[in-house]
Parts: C-alpha cells; sequence; structure tokens
C-alpha cells in the first residue's frame, strides 16, 4: 500500500505540471515499470517473506512424503518381506491320475540359499517345523541349498543337512540339486545330504508305497549345470503306476512326455520382485515363472523359493512352503 501510494503521490506532482491526457498515461506506464514488486489484482501488497516460506515448506513436506515412501519400500523389500514365511496352498487336479491317491498331499520348498542375511539356521529350523506342520505324505525340495546372495558366507551343506533330517513326511524326504549346489561342490553336497538321510535324486526313479499302491517319484539333474537325462531316467520306471518329477530348473520341462502327470521345480524364485501393473521385471521373459501351469496337456508346479539370490530382496514374492493336493 505505501508503495501504491508513493507512486500516485508522484504521479499526481507530474501531473500538476501538464494536465494533458497522454502525458498522463505516458506517467502511469514508467511508474509501473519502475515498480516490479506491485502485485495487480485482488491485492497491491507486494509478494511477501511469509509467501515464500509458505512454498518452501511445501515443497519440503513433498520430499519428506517422497523419500518416506521410498525408505518404507525399501525397508519391506530388504528387511520385511524376505523374513516372512508363508505357507500356500494348491489343488491340482491331474485327468490321469488315479482314485487312490486322490489328495495326496505333496510339500515343497527350494532355493533355500542358507545363509546371512535372512536364512540363518535357526530360522532354517523354523522352516522345518513349518514343513513338518503340513503333514505331508511326500516332500520334496528341488535344490539350490548353498550359496547366498551377494557374496555373504554360506552355511555349511553339513549343517543344513543336520537341519533338515529332522523333515518329515509319510512317503518320504527327497532332494535335488540346484545349480548353485552343482557349482559350489556337488558331491560334498550330496554327501551331506545322504548322510543325513535325505534321499538325492539326480537322473534316477525310487518306487513308492503309499497306502498300499505304489507310485514313481522321478529327480532329474539340473539343466544348467547338471547334465539331465530324462530319457534314461524314465526308463527306470518298470511298470505303468503313476510318475511325479521334480527338478531344479523349469527349462527342461518341454522335454518332459506326458507319461510324467507332474512335474515340480524351482530356481526361479517367482522373480523375488513382483510389482503392481508391470510384473515380474527380473523374469519377464521367463516361460514358467511361478505356480501351477498346463502345457500340451502336461502339468508344471514352480514353487517360488524362500531364500534370495544375486540381492537380497523380495517384493510381492514372499518365500513360499507349497502344499500341493493332487486330485
Amino acid at each position: 500500500m505505501r508503495t501504491l501510494l508513493q507512486g500516485l503521490r508522484h504521479g499526481a506532482r507530474r501531473l500538476r505540471l501538464s494536465a494533458q491526457p497522454q502525458v498522463f498515461a505516458k506517467v502511469v506506464a514508467n511508474w509501473l515499470i519502475e515498480s516490479p514488486d506491485l502485485v495487480l489484482g485482488p491485492t497491491d501488497r507486494p509478494r511477501g517473506k511469509w509467501r515464500r516460506l509458505r512454498g518452501r515448506l511445501r515443497r519440503r513436506r513433498i520430499a519428506i512424503i517422497f523419500w518416506s515412501l521410498i525408505s518404507g519400500v525399501l525397508l519391506y523389500g530388504f528387511v520385511i518381506e524376505p523374513m516372512r514365511l508363508v505357507v500356500r496352498k494348491t489343488a491340482i487336479t491331474l485327468p490321469a491320475w488315479p482314485v487312490e491317491f486322490s489328495d495326496l498331499r505333496v510339500t515343497a520348498f527350494s532355493d533355500l540359499h542358507v545363509g546371512p542375511p535372512h536364512i540363518t539356521l535357526a530360522r532354517l529350523r523354523h522352516i522345518v517345523e513349518e514343513a513338518n506342520a503340513t503333514e505331508a505324505d511326500l516332500i520334496l525340495m528341488p535344490g539350490d541349498f548353498v550359496q547366498t546372495a551377494l557374496g555373504w558366507r554360506m552355511a555349511e551343506p553339513e549343517a543344513i543337512a543336520a537341519e533338515l533330517k529332522r523333515l518329515r513326511a509319510r512317503a518320504g524326504v527327497f532332494a535335488t540339486l540346484g545349480n548353485h549346489d552343482w557349482w559350489y561342490d556337488s558331491p560334498r553336497v550330496r554327501q551331506a545330504f545322504e548322510k543325513e538321510g535325505i534321499r538325492v535324486l539326480d537322473n534316477q526313479a525310487v518306487k513308492i508305497e503309499h497306502q498300499g499302491k505304489t507310485f514313481w517319484l522321478a529327480g532329474f539333474a539340473d539343466a544348467w549345470a547338471g547334465r539331465p537325462n530324462i530319457e534314461e531316467t524314465l526308463k527306470q520306471i518298470t511298470d505303468d503306476a503313476p510318475v511325479i518329477a521334480f527338478t531344479h530348473n523349469p527349462e527342461i520341462f518341454p522335454r518332459i512326455p506326458a507319461r510324467v502327470a507332474l512335474t515340480i521345480a524351482g530356481h526361479t524364485h517367482g522373480g523375488q520382485i513382483w510389482l503392481p501393473f508391470i510384473g515380474r521385471p527380473v523374469i519377464s521373459g521367463w516361460p514358467y515363472p511361478i505356480g501351477h501351469m498346463i502345457e500340451g496337456g502336461r502339468h508344471l508346479f514352480v514353487t517360488p523359493g524362500i531364500g534370495t539370490s544375486i540381492c537380497p530382496v523380495r517384493f510381492g514374492v514372499p518365500p513360499e512352503i507349497s502344499l500341493l493336493t493332487i486330485k
């Protein structure tokens, strides 16, 4: 207001020198140019410090909210979700599955990658307890027991096997080796497991008796490191009893014949990250990412695993024990 009054008084003095309209217009124009702080509109006050302060506070609030959201997402992905454990139940109906084996319960979990920061031996003990609580007929572990994300010091195979030996299932507990087990020391991992009574199947088939009936379990070697031999493995099957197969990497699924009623695999970790509207960016091009899939009448189930690899993060893909009910 003071600026406006001063301008008007100055203009009035100029107008007393000439009453011509042209002079008046020129005076007003010069005064407007020389008064940049004037705010035209509902108020004639110059922009005050409080308005500039309010703008800075607004920008600061936006920055705080943004970085809080980013921090929350990182905390959840790197700390909270990798420490979760879900038991996910899935019913799988197989057209050729015998009625006498209806409701067969198969518990599968893979990719433990035992070691810090998330899968300690104490936590592995809890995982075993949760797996036993499923009261499964059969427990299958499709590989990758060793080696951890970012090169953290892993647990030794002997210590891992000492915890897994407490697993209980009516028809038995079986494992196959993953690419990380092969790259680390496959004979050592196999020996550690079999010493504790856990049968490791790599290109082997065994007959399993359950409730007075028999079916076959075939374990195929890892696609990347173990040289799977599907044909020779299936030649070990000597009758027409139903067959369940398991392997670490689902890449070999197109080569598995319809003689196998269900194939169970791991390896993918479900991508470890799932984002709304985006999906699984880490494994976006993989044909068999997670869950139950049917291709050409053949059935595959990929369990998303429990540990992490490369980067110790999970977001939207929590560690999972998969409980399959086969009908």
